[in-house]
């Protein structure tokens, strides 16, 4: 077990903080035995793709590394495939569409892991992890007992689970079972640039693997690379508000983007949102908001966590000021 560790290598917003312990773990096992030690607090590590480190952690860092891909169980035209909890999701993903399986080929390129992917309900061009989500398997960090849910127990929701309420910071998910197709794909084009990418491309019938490139070539063209620029991609959630919300900002901004949800509300982009307030591309000191897309907040070296933190919050308020739209944090902030 490591002492005063540094967790800069392991955040893509390249924060230098440290862990009082950290330990790294491959099998469920090694787990359970590093609970055993009683050190507390217990924090779950992943990718550290969707966290925001503002200071020194206490207690243990238990970093999740559990590989392994299994199909599990084939039916009519489905195929279960068990995920262990530390499998890069990209990586999951390629295999997925190398294999001809499909069901997460519009959720290419996302960072972050496996085991943390069913915690934010990651989504992206009209497809969420619950779409495709059979079961997991978590340790309780209390008992170090191995626990099973389903997709009910998950109470999944926009960007949202059970782990992100009663169950936060109580379990560290060990693997994730996943229902793919193996013929007949149920392709998702409407959203986003799909299209326009796909005909740029000259893809005039695209499979899973097209569908795949296309996703990868327009989150390139918007997003920074964590390796070359710190971020977690997106930072704040899209809100979603009543249409009379809506209605409202239409009155001085008649060319505002939405889209209609099934509860009669809208969801607005918060990128659109934040970029009306004036912060896309600018810069505060060691951080700002990304100059292609203004939902993305970056380290552009030497930020502190505090930094990006008072911007982020800078960023809520002043949009709360135009808009009558209070931004919610999609990342982690600790």
């Amino acid at each position: 077990m490591h002492q005063h560790f540094s967790l800069l290598p392991f955040n893509t917003f390249g924060i230098e903080v440290h862990a009082q312990y950290y330990e790294r773990i491959e099998q469920v096992a090694d787990l359970q035995k590093v609970l055993k030690t009683g050190i507390q607090p217990v924090m779950i590590l992943g990718g550290g793709s969707n966290l925001l480190l503002t200071q020194d952690i206490p207690g243990l860092v238990v970093h999740n590394a559990i590989e392994g891909i299994e199909i599990v169980r084939k039916f009519n035209n489905k195929v279960w495939v068990k995920v262990g909890g530390g499998v890069n999701w990209h990586a999951f993903v390629q295999w997925a569409v190398k294999n001809g399986l499909g069901g997460v080929e519009n959720l290419s390129l996302i960072p972050g892991t496996v085991g943390a992917s069913p915690v934010q309900n990651i989504g992206a061009y009209g497809v969420e992890i619950k779409d495709v989500f059979v079961q997991l398997e978590a340790v309780a960090l209390e008992t170090g007992k191995i626990c099973r849910f389903n997709k009910a127990q998950c109470q999944f929701g926009y960007r949202d689970s059970y782990f992100k309420k009663e169950g936060k910071g109580k379990f560290c998910i060990t693997s994730v079972t996943f229902s793919l197709t193996q013929h007949r794909h149920r392709l998702q084009l409407s959203y986003g640039d799909i299209t326009r990418t796909l005909a740029q491309q000259q893809v005039e019938n695209p499979g899973i693997a097209e569908i795949s490139a296309a996703i990868i070539q327009i989150r390139r063209s918007k997003l920074p690379d964590p390796a070359q620029i710190g971020n977690c991609g997106s930072f704040f959630k899209n809100p979603e508000v009543d249409r009379s919300v809506l209605e409202a900002i239409r009155t001085n901004y008649p060319n505002v983007v939405s889209f209609d949800l099934p509860d009669g509300r809208v969801k607005i982009p918060a990128g659109w949102l934040i970029e009306q307030c004036g912060w896309k591309g600018k810069r505060v000191g060691n951080t700002g908001a990304y100059e292609k897309q203004a939902l993305v907040l970056v380290n552009y070296g030497g930020a502190t966590g505090a930094e990006v933190k008072a911007l982020a919050f800078a960023i809520i308020d002043s949009v709360w000021v135009r808009f009558g739209v209070r931004l919610e944090a999609e990342v982690n902030i600790l």
